[in-house]
Parts: structure tokens; sequence; C-alpha cells
């Protein structure tokens, strides 16, 4: 893909193509003169541009703020007619791109999630449209619907500016104990009852509980919780706390990150993938825009965060060891050593230390583990296959940099829970197996059979697939489900707040690092040995 041109270029460009000086172009330098040299812009007629400046001053449905394109006040029109429909040209352009390719043009750091489609919507053709438009607005509305679910975000978004202006804040609820139906507290339950009350109609027209927590306040928790993707199970625990006390500016803020994303989104690769939601805890197999298979998934948790990254799943591993890495060994692993170093033996994890260049095991409960610096953690640590194995009876290798794959667990109860964040770093699946009928199909040799052999034989094995199907870990924390209702997740790792700042930020004139497309399959770098024979787990 081309560089982008600077803004600073750009402005004069479009200075030049409107005849005006740079010192009378507009602050907002992002439009570009049409194919032609003409400047793109509103049909003629007066209604016509009165119809445009009134749709740009709307831009806020779209995610966008208005004041960010310098629109011209209407009283120019009477005026200064030449130049209201120069600064409407403009800002109308300006606009325009925006909404085609979107605001943030560079990828935020640590989002290798998201790519730009080089080419897929040439400018120049829609500012010809514009200019060429008995009812340029309409051209603007077009463009804002062409991402996908942009209908039901939108929707979402008006909803939750109408709640705003209608009531300038939400009552919040005051972090606590788990509060469970029946139970009664005088500040935290009325409190509760009244966040929910100001946008649950039913309970706010039922009898006030008072401090307890009534069968009418357990049914309107419930209602939120399914709202929101919760386990809906009636307790008030920290995470529906959360939801709870987050204010309609945050949800906003997601909503038009989620627009901007979508605008001109990198096409998928074509045939079968898997795409993993980091903040909505699943993983799906995905054909031809057809979901084959879902299943929930965990993820790291705030302090360990499963990065984002596009590569391809290339070879499974029965029975797998666990290498653990340095930083979990010291962290996690180290005061269960303290605790019970022979506990932590049965469980399968061997102590290395470096003698003489070798690795060589040395007995857990000769070390004396009280002094041992965790800054200068002197062991290599291993995990031997088994039930008890952090990373269960399979892993799924994916190569990448930083030691992440999917794997199996035996921590199975923890599917249940609605909040998935408590890896550090890997993905845990729901469903290891059935997700390996996916990786492993059309492999040599590959069957259903062939794999409980494996798996009954006790060693460690890694086999092959035979196709590398392409899987991205994405942040995505509004899902249009069904395409027409848009669920809002909690920003698990504040990436939507970052995105939120670049929206808005000003322009400064340089884009370095313009969202390209993600690189062909054969790009991926190569399979790491050691990984497969291993594992540097997480």
């Amino acid at each position: 893909m081309r560089p982008l041109l600077s803004s600073r270029r750009r402005f004069l460009g479009l200075a030049a193509g409107l005849g005006l000086p740079a010192s009378q172009a507009v602050a907002e330098p992002r439009a570009v003169p049409a194919a032609d040299g003409r400047a793109a812009g509103p049909a003629a007629t007066p209604e016509a541009a009165q119809r445009l400046l009134a749709r740009l001053q709307r831009l806020e449905e779209d995610g966008l703020d208005p004041l960010a394109y310098d629109l011209p006040p209407p009283s120019l029109q009477h005026a200064s007619p030449e130049a209201f429909r120069q600064r409407l040209r403009a800002a109308a352009a300006a606009a325009l791109d925006d909404l085609l390719h979107g605001r943030v043009r560079e990828a935020p750091p640590g989002r290798a999630d998201l790519a730009r489609s080089a080419g897929a919507l040439p400018l120049a053709p829609w500012l010809a449209e514009l200019n060429a438009a008995a009812d340029p607005a309409a051209v603007i509305d077009r463009a804002a619907l062409l991402p996908p679910g942009a209908a039901a975000i939108r929707n979402e978004m008006a909803r939750l500016r109408a709640r705003a202006a209608a009531a300038a804040t939400l009552p919040t609820v005051p972090t606590g104990p788990t509060l469970e139906p029946g139970t009664e507290e005088p500040v935290r339950i009325p409190a509760l009852r009244a966040r929910l009350a100001a946008e649950d109609p039913v309970l706010a027209a039922a009898p006030d509980g008072g401090p307890l927590y009534d069968a009418a306040l357990e049914e309107s928790v419930r209602r939120f919780q399914a709202t929101e993707g919760l386990e809906a199970d009636g307790r008030v625990g920290a995470i529906t706390v959360a939801a709870l006390n987050r204010s309609y500016g945050a949800r906003i803020r997601q909503l038009r990150v989620a627009l901007d994303m979508r605008r001109n989104a990198a096409a998928p690769p074509a045939g079968r993938r898997v795409e993993v939601n980091i903040p909505d805890f699943r993983a799906q197999v995905i054909e031809n825009g057809r979901v084959l298979f879902d299943m929930a998934v965990i993820v790291g948790r705030p302090t360990r965060q499963t990065p984002t990254m596009r590569t391809t799943l290339t070879a499974a591993v029965f029975n797998p060891q666990w290498g653990v890495p340095v930083r979990l060994a010291r962290e996690d692993l180290l005061p269960r050593f303290r605790r019970d170093p022979r506990g932590m033996q049965e469980r399968g994890f061997r102590v290395y230390a470096n003698v003489d260049g070798e690795a060589r095991q040395v007995d857990a409960t000769t070390i004396n583990w009280g002094r041992v610096d965790p800054a200068s953690f002197p062991y290599t640590i291993r995990q031997a296959a088994g039930d008890d194995n952090a990373l269960g009876r399979l892993k799924l290798v994916m190569p990448n940099n930083q030691d992440i794959y999917m794997h199996d667990t035996p921590e199975r109860a923890l599917f249940a829970r609605a909040d998935r964040a408590f890896s550090s770093g890997c993905i845990r699946m729901e469903q290891p197996f059935e997700m390996l009928n996916f990786v492993l199909a059309g492999t040599p040799g590959w069957s259903a059979q062939r794999g409980q052999q494996v798996l009954a034989s006790r060693a460690t094995t890694s086999i092959s697939a035979a196709y590398a199907m392409p899987v991205r870990l994405h942040y995505t924390t509004v899902v249009v489900e069904g395409g027409r209702v848009a669920r809002i997740r909690p920003d698990l790792y504040g990436l939507d707040e970052a995105y939120a700042r670049l929206l808005d930020a000003p322009r400064d004139g340089s884009r370095s690092r313009p969202m390209a497309g993600p690189p062909p399959a054969t790009a991926t770098p190569p399979l790491r040995t050691a990984a497969v024979a291993q594992g540097a787990g997480r």
C-alpha cells in the first residue's frame, strides 16, 4: 500500500482544488480534489447546500465530531455565498473521507488485529458523486451506512444519547461484597434499585422494597445481566457493579470506536479461519461468512493481557509438557513452591538448575525456596504431561513471538463464569477436541480414533496440520447480533479508550504507520521446534 499523503500535503491539495490560497483553507486538511481537478462539493442549489450542512451537523450520529470539520455558519450562506460553498465543500469532502476510510488511519500500538483495505474504496469516485448529486446529503448517508452493522450501532448510540440527555448522570452502585437475592443492606441495595430503575420501567413501576433485595429487583438484575452478556444469576458482584457503573459516555465512546474500526476494514482471508474475540470471550470457526463452530474461551487477565495478532494454526500437541515462562515461575509458582514443594512435585512440576551449561533436575524439596530471589530466579521449571498439566491434554500451536497458543485446561469450572479473563495470556478452550477436528481436517492419517489413541498413550506427540488455518485474535467490544442489536462488552484492557483518544485527537500532520491489510499467510514466521516440544506457555 502506498504511504498516505501527509496532512499538510493534502491540505494544500484541497486548497489548490478549491482555488483558495492556503491562508484561507480550512483547518481540517483531509479533503482531496476530484480526479478531474474540480473540487468535490454539493450541488449548486441553496436548498441542497442547506440539507448537506444539516447532515454534517449531525455527524455525531456516525460517531464523528462535527466541530472537527470547520462547518460554515448558516449565516455565511447569505453574507458570502461563495465562501460558504467553499467551506461546505471542504467539510463535506473531509467528512466523506473519514466515513469511508475511518478517521483513525494509523494503527494504535498493540492493535495487530486492525487493518484497512487498501484501494477498496477509492475516494475520487465518491467525491465526483458528491459534487454532481442533486442531494449530496444522501451520499453522506450512504457512506455512513457502509460498515457492517453500522445501522444497529448507530441506533444504539442514538438510544444512549437520548437517555443521557434525559438523565444527566446515572445513579452509581457502591462497591462491596456480592449482593445476594433475599438479603438486606441499607445503602447499596437502594442504590442498586435506583440505578436499575433509571433504565428499567418494569422495576420503576414496582413497589419500592427499600433495603431488601426482593424478587422485583432480582428480575431486573437478571434482565440487566442478560443484556450485558453477563451470567444472569441475579448475584451482584464486582463484574455486575462495574457494568452498572459504566457511564453513558463510556458506552457511547465504545460505539463510536466500533464504527470507526469497521470503516474500510480489510476483508478476512478466503476459506476457513478462526476468530477469537478477546473481550467477548468467544472463539469461532468461520467459512464463507458462516459460523461452523463457536465456543467459550478464557483469555488473559488485565495484568497479563492476551495480545492481538494474526497468525495461523499449524500443529496440535497431544499430552503437552509445559515450559513455564520465567515471569510466571517467579510470580506464580515461587510462592507455591515456598508453601508446598513436595505437592508441586506431585503435580508434575520439575525444577532444573544450570550446571556447567547443562540443565540438571533438582529435587524441589532440597531447595530453600525462602531464600530464592524472584528478581534473579535461577531455575527452569517444567510441568510433565498429565491431567494436572496447566495446558490440559492438548495444545494448538500458532507461530508468534509472544509464546501465545490455544490449549486445553484442567480448570473446567471457569467456563461457567461470564467474565473469563483468568489466564496469563494464552487462550484456554472450552471444547479443545472439537476445535482439533477443524485444525487437523484433511491431514493424512488423522481421525478422531487416532486422536484418542495418542491421548491414551500419555506420550507427548505433535501432529502438523495439512492446512495452516488463519487465526486472528481481535479486540471487539461491540458485537452486532442478528444484524440488528448491538451488544457492548466491557473494555477489558482499555483499548477502546485508547482508540477513542486517537479518534478525538487533532490532526498532527503525520501518519507513519497506516493500517495496511494483513500479510499473506506465507509471511507467517516459521514454526519454532522448541515451542512444539515443550511450550513456553501461559
